[in-house]
């Protein structure tokens, strides 16, 4: 008789501090010496810090260990911890997922601008990416931004399409959006692609 499995836990922690050759493997490999998995993660480097975000799982007794234990490894290693402990939660279906790349010069603001375009079509932010390229000689400082979104209804993603392009041409933005479709009841994804550029 198969026995049976035991029950997961769920921990969200982020680290962050300056960055310095092998601090993410420290992590990890203590990460592993509590019994607990990696789910999903995310690094970052944001100036001379760089921040890492992961999901663990493990049993009651793998979570409780970290949760004390790493509080005291974070001390050593001059890293700020902070954990949150979270369920398994599903993910309701998404028909259509959209993914934008733009490249604009730089002012306040403008990311907003992006953010509040995906909102008000009830598009759910899965990822957000951003980095700037300062200005050289007399080429203006470039802002580079990647997207990621859901959403819960293929209607909203078909009309983003356009609106994207507005901005893009509002803003002088060169933009690429890409809409991929998930049918419920099909096994064959449908996907499109469009770029827009304005200067």
């Amino acid at each position: 008789m198969p026995q049976p499995q035991p029950q997961q836990h769920y921990l969200v922690i982020t680290a962050l501090g300056l960055d310095r050759p092998g601090i993410v493997n420290t992590i990890t490999r203590h990460v592993s010496s509590c019994d607990c998995n990696i789910e999903d993660s995310r690094l970052a480097m944001l100036g001379d810090e760089f921040t890492f975000i992961m999901l663990l799982s493990g049993s009651w007794n793998a979570i409780t260990q970290i949760e004390s234990t790493l509080p005291l490894k974070g001390a050593e290693l001059e890293l700020l911890i902070v954990m949150k402990r979270t369920g398994a939660k599903a993910r309701p279906p998404m028909p259509a997922t959209v993914w934008v790349q733009v490249e604009v010069t730089d002012s306040p603001h403008i990311i907003e601008r992006f953010t509040d375009l995906f909102d008000s079509h009830q598009m759910n932010i899965a990822e957000l990416v951003s980095r700037t390229q300062p200005a050289q000689e007399n080429q203006p400082s470039l802002l580079y931004i990647q997207i990621t979104a859901h959403s819960p209804a293929s209607q909203s993603a078909v009309f983003i399409r356009q609106a994207f392009n507005n901005l893009c041409t509002e803003l002088q933005a060169q933009g690429t959006i890409s809409i991929v479709n998930y049918p419920q009841h099909e096994e064959k994804m449908e996907r499109s692609d469009e770029s827009t550029e304005s200067r």
